[in-house]
Parts: C-alpha cells; structure tokens; sequence
C-alpha cells in the first residue's frame, strides 16, 4: 500500500508541474506536456473543464501503413492546437437513417484514412488522480467516429471523471485482411487493424493520462453496439491485457455460439479478402495501396468485421476463450434495451412465420410459442422482440450468466425501458439501438426529442450509476435503487425506464429458451 501510495503522489506532482510549465505564448490555453510533445486545449465557459480534441495517438494510417498495425506518432516541437476534433474514419457519408438524427452521426466533414485520434476531457484543478474513462464507438464496425455530440464528454467530466473518446478504422479500412497482408506481416496475420488501433489508444492512455489527472490504473472502457461488441472483444483479447480494471457493454457481445456469432477465421477472412480485390481487379496490395480512400469505398466492397486471427488480438473465437475462462477478468455491466430490434420488423404475420418456419425448420412452433403471430400487429411485435434478443440480449445474458458462475468480478445487468419522447415520425421506435447512450453519458441537452421531467431523473440517475462503476467497480451509491449484482440464483437486473427498480431479468424463460436452442 506504502508503494502504490507512494506512485500515485508521485503522478500528481509529475502532473501538476506539467500543466505548470506552459511556455509564454500559450499562457492563456490550458496546456499538457504528453510523450509526443506540448499540446494545448480548450476550456468551458465556467472554466471548470478542460478540453483537449484530435490529440494523435498513433500515425496517420495512410500511403504505406493502409491496412498496418498501427505506428507511434511522430513528435513534434512547439505546442500543438488541440482544439477541434481530428477527422472521422474514412467511411459512406453520414446521413440521418430511422430514428438516428442528427446527434447520433458524425459531422460531414472532416472524414479521412488519417483518423487516428482521441480526445480528453478533464478537470484540471483536481489535485488528485481521477478514474478514467474511455468511451468506443458503435457503427456496426463500417462507420462512426467520436465527434457524433452524444459522446460529448464535459458532462461526464464533470463528475470528477476523466472522459477520453477515441477513432478507430473501419470498415474496409479497419478489418480487411487479404494473404499478402498476412505474408507482410511480422505475425503472419491480417485484419483487426480497427482493434489494433482501439488496443493503441488504450497504451496511449496507460502512457499519458496522468499528465491530464488521470489514474492510469483505474481505467473503464465502455461502448455501445460495435463498441460494446468492441469492449467484449478487448475483454477477450490477451493483448489488452492490463491496459484497463473495468468494463461497460452497452447492447452486444459474441457470446452465442450460433451462425449468426460464427467469428470469422483468418483462412475465411483472407479468401474472402482475395475475392474482393480480384473482382475489383486490384489483386495486388500494391494496386490496391495505390487506390485513393474513395476509390477504395467504391471497389473493395464486403463485410468487414473482427476476426480470430490466430494472433494474440484474438488467437481464438470469442466464444471459446471465455468457454476457456482466459478472458481479463474485470467487473462487467452490461444490458440491452426494450425495442433495439424495431428497424427490422415482418410486413406481415405470413411474411412472419414462413421467415421462421425457414429459420428454425423442426423447432419453428416452440419459437412461434415464445413469439407468435396471431395477428399482423403481434407477428410485427414478436419480430421485433426476436430481433433484439438475437442481436443484443442473448449475448448479453450469455455474457451474464458466464461471468457470474466462476466466481469471476462482479456483473451488473440492465434493462433500458424508457421510450423518449418523440414527434410522430420516430413514436413508432419505442426503446431503440443506442436510446440509452445520452442517458448514461448525461447528454441529454444534445438529444434532440421533447424531453420531460422523467428523462432527465432518469440520466441523472443513470449517469450517477456509470460514475459509481467507473470509480469503485459498483454502481451503487448514496440515494440510488439498489442495483443487485448478478447471479444465476436471483437473476436480479436493474430496470431502467419510467420506474427504477430491481426485477428478476426480463423475458427470462424466452431467453433461456433461445440459449438452449441456439448452443445445443
């Protein structure tokens, strides 16, 4: 205790005289010394917190490094603006889609290959180290970028945290792989590049983080949808190892052993690469390294997602590592929302079954048992509800229930209810993919809906869970519901919706229905 004490008194002072050595010229901007040279931030209107955004964490990812582990930043002399976000993943423009408006999409503009960047947000007068904070992306590994206003971090901040958001590659750019790029690499692997970079902004943090106040030993890493399945996998991955203490996963995970989790392996993700470039006609990396970022949007085109690349990213299938219990053992919340499966619902009951009757082949009456279709409304409800579970609350669960059995760090469990206000247009969505996110960040003035009196208790409360977890490992705190830990035995999860309280998790007899169905 004497030595942890001992380094922590240690950062503070290596800290504070760091914000104290700020050169003449920039007097008047809050500035941070980091290993690649003298940056300087932003400040809030109040003063209170400080800002600093598009710091490079690793190389431009560009010319010679496209589709390369990511490299270390070049340093640089005098200070460097960090005052506006660096550019987005090169990705599809982003345009409003369903219920997604404005404030969920990165802005237009800049979007590049060179987007390798994270930002920090601080409360530099603290005197003592803080917990950190990282937040990651979702986008369904094709898009996104931390500049979209939900992942604003000043609010969080605010609560004696230390916010850091963070870009990673995607799509083709982040997870192509292709038997040249395995042959030029050191480990004779390719793809992943996006988990690489994300692996990178944590080391980057582990370095770092102590020059803005923050405690490089009490790190969360949190994301919703490609970022909680993101989380998982960096729980999973042995190269992470060490790099953070606890984990938030908002809305996925690999966790079912099914087609529908089947985890690409390197031979499968290769061949596939090589199909693509051929039917491009590029099949030479060299050709393809020639192409620009738009050409490359245009003619390599597939599914590009995380793969067991035989490397230590991921040696092994997600599923088989946890099955293994090699997985970084850290205290876990995790949870689904209420109607994440709404986009994808039958036109009608018919169109409904004969989907399922396909699907399930000789078990497609117990399916329809637990989401059945006597009318077109109910057909388009089950729909939805077997759409989430699919996609969100079984892996969740699953998650859940393996964490909890093995005597490993504690899991808390969520169920997000609240449908937020909404015009017309967007009422029909109820409790949708990434609702949540503005809730537990505190983002709500961003949230562009009719807010009312329950929405912004609910963030309050929320937000006051997230900052529990993030400083102790427990969400619990002074005035809160009290949120059970997980176990097999109660099944207790908090819901969160209109009414906060514990329940035994719901739908659970469907849920294990579907487990038992989908792993026997």
């Amino acid at each position: 205790m004497k030595k942890a004490s001992t380094t922590i008194v240690a950062l503070i002072i290596i800290a504070n005289a760091l914000f104290a050595s700020k050169p003449a010229a920039a007097q008047n901007l809050p500035t941070v010394k980091v290993e690649e040279g003298m940056i300087s931030g932003t400040s809030s209107a109040d003063g209170a917190i400080t800002e600093f955004k598009g710091i490079p964490f690793a190389a431009p990812p560009v010319g010679n490094l496209r589709w390369k582990a990511p490299q270390p930043a070049a340093h640089w002399d005098g200070i460097k603006k960090c005052d506006a976000f660096g550019p987005s993943p090169m990705q599809p423009e982003p345009k409003p889609f369903f219920v997604w408006t404005s404030e969920f999409l990165i802005p237009k503009a800049p979007i590049s290959e060179d987007c390798l960047y994270l930002n920090v947000w601080t409360n530099m007068a603290a005197q003592r180290l803080k917990p950190v904070f990282v937040w990651i992306y979702g986008g369904g590994f094709s898009s996104g970028g931390s500049a979209a206003p939900i992942y604003d971090g000043e609010a969080m901040a605010r609560k004696d945290v230390v916010f850091v958001s963070i870009n990673y590659r995607v799509g083709v750019f982040g997870f192509f792989a292709h038997p040249e790029l395995s042959r030029e690499s050191l480990v004779h692997s390719s793809g992943n590049y996006g988990l690489m970079d994300q692996i990178a902004a944590l080391k980057w943090v582990k370095k770092n983080i102590a020059a803005f106040g923050g405690d490089p030993d009490n790190v969360t890493i949190a994301g919703q949808s490609a970022g909680s399945m993101s989380v998982n996998y960096l729980v999973a991955s042995p190269k992470a190892k060490g790099l953070f203490n606890k984990a938030i996963a908002e809305s996925g995970s690999m966790l079912i052993t099914n087609s529908r989790r089947h985890m690409t392996s390197l031979n499968e993700a290769e061949a596939q690469g090589a199909a693509i470039a051929k039917a491009a006609d590029n099949s030479s990396l060299a050709d393809m390294r020639e192409m620009n970022s738009l050409q490359v949007l245009e003619k390599l085109k597939g599914n590009f997602t995380p793969i067991a690349d035989g490397y230590d990213v991921l040696p092994e299938p997600v599923y088989q590592i946890f099955a293994e219990n090699k997985q970084n053992n850290v205290p876990l919340i995790t949870g689904w929302n209420a109607d994440e499966g709404m986009v994808f619902a039958a036109k009608n009951k018919e169109d409904y079954i004969k989907q399922i009757r396909t699907e399930y082949g000789a078990d497609a009456n117990d399916v329809l048992k637990y989401y059945p279709a006597s009318t077109d409304a109910e057909a388009a409800d089950s729909q939805v509800q077997l759409s989430r579970d699919l996609s969100f609350a079984l892996s969740g669960y699953q998650w859940a229930k393996l964490q909890s059995s093995r005597k490993n760090k504690p899991v808390y469990v969520y169920n997000f209810t609240r449908r937020p206000p909404a015009t017309a247009d967007f009422v029909k969505y109820k409790s949708f993919h990434t609702a949540e996110v503005p809730y537990a960040l505190d983002d709500l003035k961003f949230l562009n809906r009719p807010l009312e009196a329950t929405d912004r208790q609910l963030s309050k409360t929320m937000s006051a869970y997230w900052v529990n977890f993030i400083k102790t490992g427990n969400p619990n705190g002074a005035g809160l519901p009290q949120w059970p830990q997980f176990n097999e035995r109660t099944n207790q999860v908090i819901v969160l919706g209109d009414k906060i309280s514990a329940q035994t998790i719901l739908n659970k007899q469907r849920l294990d229905f579907m487990l038992k169905l989908l792993n026997r």
